[in-house]
């Protein structure tokens, strides 16, 4: 076999190269290339992980005055088992307490999973498409795909960029955009951050209706009922 020569040597590795970024099936191609693992730590699943949550949130009735309250959320990693389609997933264990110096109420159990390129969350027995990997800005996908509430489009934004809450800033985070329109009677306006080793660290969500049963109440943002929720990671850790 003929024995390259320095000038074939030089161009052979720009070559091989081009032709591992450029042909996905090829064996250069990075085993994990639908969820990098790093990607994964944005969505983390360890035992014994938890965040808490001071929550802030106004609900609007048309039958009584505004109700404004503020309480702590605790959520926690648990053990993990198989769910019902033979998939590994983890509890999600949720406490409540209306004041730092209060105990932890058990609240309700959620759960939380990685399958294929989606992080899912079961919340209140629906199941909700947080994120897909890879990550990246613009990315869109359908966040009600594995349950019947209708189509809802989420989309990445501020892809690893730093995020501040409270006195915490998060050097890695990436934005979801559930929903963010307004109109003269509605609006609504759902976002969630999560950072990197940490997960959710700020959520809000506003969903109101206005006055439009006459005239002089529409575009006038009376609001007839609907609620402003915001979550605010407090602290995190393993425990």
């Amino acid at each position: 076999m003929a024995i390259p020569t320095i000038r074939q040597q030089f161009t052979f590795w720009p070559q091989l190269v081009i032709g591992c970024l450029s042909v996905s099936l090829l064996t250069c191609r990075p085993t994990d290339a639908v969820r990098p693992a790093d990607e994964s730590a944005y969505f983390p699943l360890t035992e014994g992980h938890y965040v808490v949550y001071d929550v802030s949130e106004q609900q609007f009735s048309l039958t009584s005055a505004p109700v404004q309250r503020t309480y702590q959320v605790k959520e926690r990693i648990e053990q993990r088992y198989t769910d019902a389609t033979g998939q590994p997933a983890f509890r999600l264990l949720r406490f409540r307490r209306s004041a730092t110096q209060e105990p932890w109420q058990p609240d309700s159990v959620w759960s939380a999973r990685l399958v294929n390129n989606e992080a899912i969350r079961t919340e209140n027995g629906l199941d909700f498409v947080k994120l897909v990997f890879p990550l990246s800005d613009r990315l869109r996908w359908d966040g009600n795909r594995h349950n019947a509430a209708g189509s809802d489009e989420y989309e990445l934004r501020n892809s690893r960029q730093p995020y501040r809450v409270h006195t915490m800033t998060f050097g890695e985070t990436v934005t979801v955009v559930a929903q963010n329109d307004s109109t003269l009677v509605s609006q609504d306006k759902r976002v969630e951050v999560y950072a990197r080793q940490v997960g959710l660290i700020y959520r809000e969500r506003i969903q109101l209706r206005y006055c439009s049963s006459s005239p002089g109440c529409i575009g006038r943002n009376q609001i007839d009922y609907g609620i402003r929720q915001f979550y605010r990671i407090r602290t995190y850790g393993t425990e």
